[in-house]
């Protein structure tokens, strides 16, 4: 049937009477969860010989949504007969977001005890050793079948040096003096590599720094305070105020 031929196409009044609505909410009825779900009746529309009723929908999730009932009657008959039911999105419905494949929605922190997280095929971080080449002075794991790529290394300096414990950082800023000449300061490979880990439990134990980054625990730090103190550590300041009733 030609477009034109359907726009001709008239449909049984019936249709649109307070019979067909009553019909295909009670169809709707049937295939929701929750009758409290089915809201109020907002429009018909003919579509060829069939008319279109919807329902907003009440179903939690799914705001801005419509129940759908198509109705169809043989003119003249009387009777009106269900086609379809459905649910379907209305102009302004909440849509699930567009899909985002695994490997792409994982993010730095989601990983937990018990978790895995398998390297993406084409994961460019890892390279063979044969195709390494120099490793700029950072050792890699001479244990493990693959290696760091070059790609790997620099995206992993990039983090460490626009991190919190990087040259920006607030407590580089304020810090009197560097990593570079704390003894808690452990370079990686060699001096001129300018990153290590700081050995410092009071401080970023455990944590990649870059050898300008400093903090408040330097091993060269001075107590400059009058306060005598028979603690076995030196006396703490934190420039804060302090109240004495």
């Amino acid at each position: 049937m030609s477009r034109q031929q359907s726009r001709k196409t008239k449909a049984d009044p019936i249709l649109f009477s307070q019979q067909a609505v009553d019909i295909a909410l009670e169809a709707l009825g049937e295939i929701a969860d929750d009758p409290a779900s089915l809201g109020e009746h907002i429009g018909a529309s003919k579509v060829g010989e069939l008319v279109i009723h919807r329902f907003l929908s009440q179903a939690p999730g799914y705001k801005g949504w419509e129940w759908i009932a198509a109705l169809a009657s043989v003119p003249g008959s009387g009777a009106i007969t269900v086609n379809e039911v459905g649910l379907q999105a209305g102009k302004k419905a909440t849509r699930a977001p567009e899909w985002i494949p695994y490997e792409d929605r994982v993010r730095p922190g989601d990983l937990g005890p018990g978790d895995t997280l398998p390297p993406r095929v084409d994961d460019e971080r890892l390279t063979s050793w044969k195709d390494l080449g120099n490793n700029d002075g950072f050792p890699r794991n001479p244990s493990a079948p693959q290696t760091l790529s070059q790609r790997g290394l620099n995206e992993a300096l990039q983090r460490w040096r626009t991190g919190a414990f990087g040259p920006n950082s607030e407590f580089a800023e304020l810090a009197p003096m560097m990593c570079r000449t704390c003894a808690f300061y452990l370079p990686f490979g060699n001096e001129e590599s300018n990153f290590g880990v700081c050995s410092n439990e009071f401080s970023a134990d455990g944590r990649v720094v870059h050898a300008t980054y400093g903090c408040g625990g330097h091993a060269e730090t001075k107590d400059d305070t009058e306060i005598a103190s028979t603690r076995a550590y030196g006396a703490f300041d934190d420039e804060g105020i302090q109240r004495f009733s």
